[in-house]
């Protein structure tokens, strides 16, 4: 059991106590970060900016246009600039993306560390599902991981392989917290993980969390469900689904319904996956073909580059509010 499943049973045996409970009364909040994107000057390439056979920097497969223009996750100066936009949104923690010892991923982890902590902020890792991974792979990972400092998982894609080899893997890291990428509760206890997420804000509009986080309570699970302003991935994977934005309405209640929860965590999808149009880093309005997000809580013009990391600040502390 990990340290967080550790302050859930501490916060249920208070609840049946009577007695108010720290740990309840501050839901911890996380967002999702990718350290992948890469330019010529600094990685050799426009590493996931041409995706799709797009060209940059002016044309990325993107809906939005970042503020930043295109960037690279190896600039120190960046990502000191992002950590710090992160915590003054209120968020508590990231959670780097991470394909495997040694990928790219990997070795921009360290740089993610440094700059997350100066900034107050607490490091979590997402497990992707690299080609062949299983979950003896995974297992391995985290206890790499571990050796640097992070207790915290989230497995995504969990439901590719049995409970029983998730059981099996998870059992030599009994003192790490990992979350299972599923909304079915039964399966990540088979499984063996210490919690649930839901990531995906396209199939998850949120009308399910709180009989989700009530389910995993009952097993002694923790839940963190994920929450996002929308989705629209087509310019990067040919995707035409699309979860509009609603210039906010859609994060809003998305939000509300996590809050309803009450959630161990609420994990954020995302900060700067822009692939997928989830991101709330920060966009320039630039014009056909991208989206912006002006109009966003009434926000125009540079204000409105913003409009989502403040909103977070704003349903981070309804989520704390006594």
């Amino acid at each position: 059991m990990g340290r967080l499943a550790l302050s859930l049973a501490c916060a249920v045996a208070a609840v049946v106590a009577g007695v108010a409970s720290p740990a309840a009364s501050r839901a911890e909040v996380a967002i999702f970060y990718y350290p992948w994107w890469g330019t010529p000057e600094r990685d050799g390439s426009w590493f996931h900016w041409a995706q799709n056979a797009h060209l940059p920097p002016s044309d990325l497969p993107s809906a939005f246009y970042p503020a930043r223009g295109a960037y690279s996750s190896s600039d120190p100066v960046l990502v000191r600039a992002q950590m710090r936009e992160i915590a003054r949104a209120e968020v508590d923690t990231v959670i780097a993306s991470w394909w495997g010892i040694g990928s790219v991923e990997d070795t921009l982890l360290a740089l993610v560390m440094k700059e997350a902590r100066a900034a107050g902020l607490g490091v979590a890792i997402q497990i992707e599902p690299w080609t062949d991974r299983i979950p003896a792979d995974a297992a391995a990972g985290i206890q790499e991981l571990m050796g640097r400092g992070i207790r915290r998982f989230f497995v995504y894609d969990s439901t590719m392989s049995t409970d029983a080899d998730w059981a099996t893997a998870l059992s030599a890291v009994p003192s790490a917290d990992v979350f299972a990428n599923t909304a079915l509760v039964g399966k990540a206890k088979r499984g063996g993980f210490d919690g649930i997420y839901t990531y995906d804000v396209y199939v998850h509009s949120g009308g399910s969390f709180p009989r989700i986080c009530r389910q995993a309570r009952q097993v002694g699970l923790l839940c963190a469900p994920s929450v996002g302003p929308g989705y629209d991935a087509q310019r990067a994977t040919g995707d035409t689904r699309r979860q509009l934005r609603k210039r906010g309405a859609r994060y809003d209640s998305m939000w509300e319904r996590a809050v309803r929860a009450q959630p161990d965590l609420v994990t954020i999808t995302s900060y700067n996956e822009w692939h997928e149009g989830t991101q709330i880093e920060p966009a320039r309005a630039v014009g056909a073909p991208y989206g912006s997000y002006e109009g966003a809580y009434g926000r125009t013009g540079r204000a409105a580059e913003r409009a989502y990391l403040d909103r977070t600040a704003y349903w981070v502390k309804r989520l704390r509010a006594p």
